[in-house]
């Protein structure tokens, strides 16, 4: 069982809240996310008439799919409750948020689940910290072991 993280967008982004959110997929997405085929390089979300939906997340056309074979960058729906919606929106009125999925995993019944964060870019002197705490966490380890 595959979990595709997003680490470009943490290092692009402070991650200031997350939610999980269902996704609505076909058969054959669900089978090349299994197999870990996705790609989220210039994958965002937004909300449309009350509803989250995301865009261009490549989900790779299943290698043993027919003609009934999937769009790799369809937009899809993602399912949060109602609640969640109206307040992710309130916070993507402020200046600065934006709503960018993190990681794709599959929950204990065996579900496709996906982890959307609302974030703020990072500034060049931000990026630069995150560089340099990776660099003393591994120097770290490398004494540890």
């Amino acid at each position: 069982m595959a979990e595709l993280k997003n680490r470009q967008a943490f290092f692009e982004y402070l991650i200031d809240s997350k939610y999980v959110a269902g996704m609505v997929l076909t058969g054959t997405e669900v089978k090349s996310l299994r197999e870990g085929k996705a790609s989220f390089a210039d994958s965002y979300c937004l909300i449309h008439k009350g509803e989250i939906w995301l865009k261009q997340l490549h989900i790779a056309e299943y290698a043993h799919g027919t003609a009934n074979n999937h769009e790799p960058t369809r937009d899809r729906k993602l399912l949060l409750q109602k609640k969640e919606i109206r307040k992710i929106e309130s916070k993507l009125k402020e200046k600065g948020y934006t709503l960018i999925p993190l990681r794709i995993f599959f929950n204990e019944k065996n579900i496709a689940k996906i982890e959307i964060g609302l974030a703020k870019g990072k500034k060049l002197h931000d990026k630069r910290q995150s560089i340099r705490q990776k660099e003393m966490e591994r120097e770290m380890k490398r004494h540890l072991k």
